[in-house]
């Protein structure tokens, strides 16, 4: 079968003609609705579409109907062990973005509610997260002092939860999750980790005991102002920080070593803070050094829809806050993280999903989280998303569906309305333990480590947007690896890989001669593989490298008395398309090598291509008998048309001898 069609090559082929109406529709969809959502609606009776279209927006309204009481024992279960975790972790985080303690649990009551009726996976638990806090209290902080100006603060704190949730859901609305993808892997491993080893910084201040402390989130102001008050050190705090950090990552590690232990690392933060509350009571500590909440407002969530500002003169710095927070979760929603605490949002629904073998849509979720902080920004909430370590104990706990959540909750509201005072005499030491023991999970010098093996390039923007956040500033660092991920795109861009193939010995196949060795390149040929598509970005590279080839080919033929140049065969099966300026690159390429008496011939052009070099006339330019489907047909068409010219020449020369 091979060796007949090289017997007879087959000719690369135009597509055929599409209207533009049909070319234009094809390629949004391509773009915007890969996965195709609307399927579901087509051949349904109105009245079904409706049924199916509320289903998509809410999907609880799917699953609610096959609701069982199995599935409730179980998400209970999971809902009051969560709620373990989310209550002295809601107290944590809040504590870090500089906002009332009260805060954490609020948004542990109206964000879950409203991502049960939205949020399409069955194992996310949502609630605040420490880098979130951390970003807000930084970028925030630089403008308005939370405890100089706190109402203002926290009205700015609010409006940027409002327009974190107007942007993600937009994003999920016009299907534009995509624009996140811009973040690597490697800019956001480095990124978390930077900023973990800031927030274990930041929470000095809690360990000892310290009242005054820099707003500042780079190591060297950090350590300058723990060192500069070492007379204001409390050895009680200290003291209680080492048992409590002890005992926490005790726990931690216990439940690593065997994964049905993973309800002690569960409890084991409530667990601190009801034993630290009891302690400091007793013992009356808080009149020696350390440090509690004090108290805590008992009831749910006031509305806070006139705490907006959204004509404050501070709206920007609340915008650009809440977008860039925003998009940092969305951003994990695709890019697939290696390491375990740094998922959050929908890239944890996604892994877990992957477990039980169901199906999220990232665009859905992205509307879901929207929506949760759009609520929540009106009800006393600040932003949420879903942290892995809550998630992680709520499919350990084994959850079936979103009630988890709900249940989750529930018990918070009962803690709302009920318990809030006997947090009054929680120490703020045993707090900044959990945030610490928590961070220590997201700093993955393994992961940094591993970039070194596999891509140099990837761990030069790791490691640099982990100084850029350690030495500089969470926004520098965040700044770095957006700015180094964009570098390293437009660098694929404008400087695609062309590398020059050979035929494996005993076979029809074209492959790499770096690659493989034993490839041997073709007399008379230069085979030439463009490995990326062509466009007004690299249009210029590639003309310059493909003249260096040819002269380096050239070289070499000389130099080892082969058999001269006669043709230059273009491999495009990695050219999935060509812009305006590709059609010019690839016309003066045609020039240079006639210029050198060679023949310029084609191999494997895609659709598109053909389709642009067809309405370019590029087609009757080149010659439509040099363009062919692989790259042996390619060879195998040249070398007949090689030694027929040979031929040729040879008949011509006895004629003259005659002569």
């Amino acid at each position: 079968m091979g060796e007949s069609n090289l017997e007879s090559p087959r000719r690369a082929a135009v597509p055929p003609k599409k209207p533009f109406s049909a070319s234009l529709t094809s390629a949004f969809k391509e773009t915007f609705f890969p996965d195709d959502p609307f399927r579901q609606f087509k051949n349904q009776s109105p009245s079904r579409k409706f049924v199916l279209g509320l289903q998509y927006l809410a999907p609880i309204f799917e699953w609610a109907p096959r609701y069982t009481f199995e599935f409730f024992k179980a998400d209970l279960i999971s809902g009051i062990t969560i709620a373990s975790l989310a209550v002295p972790q809601g107290i944590s985080y809040a504590n870090l973005a500089n906002v009332p303690p009260i805060m954490g649990l609020y948004s542990s009551f109206v964000p879950p509610l409203v991502y049960a009726i939205f949020g399409s996976s069955r194992d996310v638990a949502v609630g605040t997260v420490a880098v979130g806090s951390l970003l807000i209290s930084s970028m925030i902080g630089r403008e308005i002092h939370p405890t100089e100006n706190p109402k203002l603060y926290l009205q700015t704190v609010m409006t940027a939860t409002f327009c974190a949730g107007l942007v993600e859901t937009c994003l999920g609305f016009l299907r534009l999750g995509f624009l996140v993808d811009y973040l690597s892997h490697a800019a956001i491993v480095g990124f978390m980790s930077g900023a973990a080893i800031v927030v274990c910084l930041q929470q000095l201040k809690g360990i000892l005991g310290l009242v005054h402390f820099t707003l500042e989130t780079d190591i060297v102001s950090v350590l300058r102002a723990v060192f500069t008050q070492t007379h204001l050190w409390r050895w009680e705090s200290c003291v209680l920080g080492c048992v409590f950090l002890s005992f926490l990552i005790l726990t931690k590690y216990l439940s690593k070593r065997k994964a049905a232990f993973f309800w002690i690392n569960a409890m084991a933060p409530l667990t601190s803070v009801i034993l630290g509350s009891i302690l400091v009571y007793l013992t009356h500590a808080e009149k020696h050094g350390v440090q509690v909440i004090g108290h805590l407002k008992k009831g749910l969530n006031p509305p806070s829809v006139s705490e907006l500002s959204l004509q404050s003169p501070y709206f920007m710095t609340a915008f650009k806050t809440g977008a860039t927070v925003g998009i940092i979760s969305l951003a994990l929603t695709y890019i697939a993280p290696l390491m375990e605490g740094v998922q959050e949002g929908v890239a944890v629904g996604r892994s877990f999903a992957l477990y039980k073998n169901y199906h999220i849509d990232g665009n859905k979720e992205m509307i879901a989280f929207g929506m949760m902080n759009l609520a929540g920004s009106l009800t006393s909430c600040y932003l949420t998303s879903g942290p892995f370590s809550r998630t992680a104990v709520n499919f350990n706990a084994g959850c079936k569906t979103a009630v988890s959540n709900i249940v989750m909750a529930t018990a918070v509201m009962i803690t709302l309305l009920f318990l809030t005072p006997l947090f009054h005499y929680t120490p703020l030491v045993v707090l900044s333990s959990i945030i610490i023991v928590a961070m220590l999970g997201l700093i993955d010098y393994g992961g940094i480590i591993h970039l070194w093996a596999i891509d140099k390039f990837d761990f030069i923007v790791s490691i640099s947007a982990f100084l850029g956040v350690v030495f500089s500033s969470v926004e520098a660092g965040l700044i770095i690896a957006v700015s180094l991920s964009i570098l390293r795109l437009l660098l694929a861009l404008s400087r695609p890989r062309t590398y020059a193939l050979g035929n494996i010995p005993n076979s029809i196949t074209y492959s790499s001669i770096e690659q493989y060795p034993s490839a041997t390149n073709v007399p008379g040929m230069l085979i030439l593989h463009i490995d990326s598509p062509i466009y007004y970005a690299n249009t210029s590279y590639l003309r310059e490298r493909i003249s260096r080839w040819l002269y380096e080919e050239e070289d070499r033929v000389k130099s080892a008395g082969e058999t001269s140049l006669h043709y230059v065969i273009l491999d495009m099966s990695a050219v999935s398309s060509i812009d305006s300026s590709g059609i010019n690159m690839v016309e003066e390429v045609r020039k240079i090598v006639d210029r050198r008496g060679l023949k310029l011939v084609l191999a494997n052009p895609g659709s598109e291509v053909m389709k642009k070099l067809a309405k370019s006339k590029m087609i009757e330019t080149i010659g439509e008998e040099l363009m062919y489907l692989t790259v042996a047909e390619a060879v195998a068409a040249c070398k007949f048309m090689l030694h027929s010219s040979k031929s040729t020449s040879e008949v011509e020369l006895k004629m003259y001898d005659y002569v």
